[in-house]
């Protein structure tokens, strides 16, 4: 936990410089495993998906193998559904929740659709439990061309073949009480801000794009994970993280504009999911649930809507 008005790194008013970014990482130790948690889960599943191995995280001494989840029995002919998770490395159910689809749900859909599940784009920080990666670099702004961050130019190299036919792209992550109590205030000194206090909401929300509102769709979304764990309501300003509430538990992001992961198709259907780990209302459990529900629930919406078009 950090101080909401400073930062113990870097200069206040002053952007971080390689010093400064040496002094960050420094500080950092890994603090599960990559291997137990997410690749041995992985593995769990050859049986009954492909695994493909799609890039490697060189960050010495470490190394990491990027891998992904895909339908057996592919077929061009079907819409393409893709699942992220890990895009920040920290929020936890972002990646189990993935997994938990992929274990318990995603065979369902077979037939049906073609799935990608990536349930860990940022390994190294998983392990340690962060939002950026070694270079203090936050990969969820980094999905342009010419990434700064490896995390995001291999997701979309992943992506480049089929990213034309995605109908689905959720992107699975987390808001948490260390977002403001370090991610948010190490931003700021990275960058040279001022750190500006919010706050967090209690319950889950999605993030739609302000450049392609689906609304009907992110409140199918919502109302599947109501049965879950509890929607994030509005702060007394009407909004959620400093963005207006359009419909219960939904915000607009312009998602390209930002980089942001759930911009790296040309998908109709786009959400990102945020549970709330620390609520006294929600467990560890409950939170992986939503994640799957959500995911379960985006993929319905977009093939019922699919088939009454067609």
């Amino acid at each position: 936990m950090t101080n909401q008005a400073t930062y113990p790194i870097g200069t206040p008013g002053t952007p971080w410089g390689p010093a400064e970014v040496a002094a960050w990482l420094a500080r950092q130790t890994r603090r599960r495993s990559y291997e137990a948690d997410v690749l041995s889960a992985v593995d769990a599943l050859r049986s009954r998906f492909d695994v493909v191995e799609y890039g490697r995280l060189d960050y010495s001494p470490d190394s990491y193998r990027l891998v992904a989840i895909k339908s057996r029995d592919w077929n061009d002919k079907l819409p393409c559904v893709l699942v992220t998770g890990g895009v920040h490395g920290y929020e936890t159910s972002g990646v189990h929740g993935a997994l938990l689809f992929a274990d318990r749900y995603a065979e369902a859909y077979a037939g049906h659709v073609n799935l990608v599940i990536a349930p860990c784009v940022s390994p190294w920080a998983y392990e340690r439990i962060h939002r950026w990666n070694p270079l203090a670099i936050d990969p969820n702004r980094s999905f342009r061309d010419n990434s700064p961050a490896q995390e995001s130019a291999a997701l979309m190299r992943l992506v480049a073949p089929f990213r034309d036919r995605v109908l689905v792209h959720i992107d699975l992550h987390e808001t948490t009480d260390t977002d403001e109590s370090e991610f948010r205030p190490a931003l700021a000194a990275r960058d040279g801000a001022a750190f500006e206090p919010g706050e967090i909401p209690d319950g889950f929300y999605v993030v739609d794009d302000t450049e392609n509102p689906q609304p009907a769709f992110q409140q199918a979304v919502i109302a599947a994970v109501a049965k879950v764990t509890h929607i994030a309501p509005a702060d007394s300003h009407g909004e959620i993280i400093g963005s207006p509430v359009v419909a219960p538990g939904v915000i607009n992001y312009p998602l390209k504009k930002l980089g942001l992961c759930a911009s790296v198709t040309s998908a109709r259907y786009t959400t990102t999911t945020e549970v709330y780990p620390d609520s006294p209302k929600a467990t560890p459990e409950q939170c992986n649930a939503a994640q799957a529900a959500a995911v379960c629930a985006a993929i319905d919406f977009a093939l019922a809507h699919v088939a009454t078009s067609a």
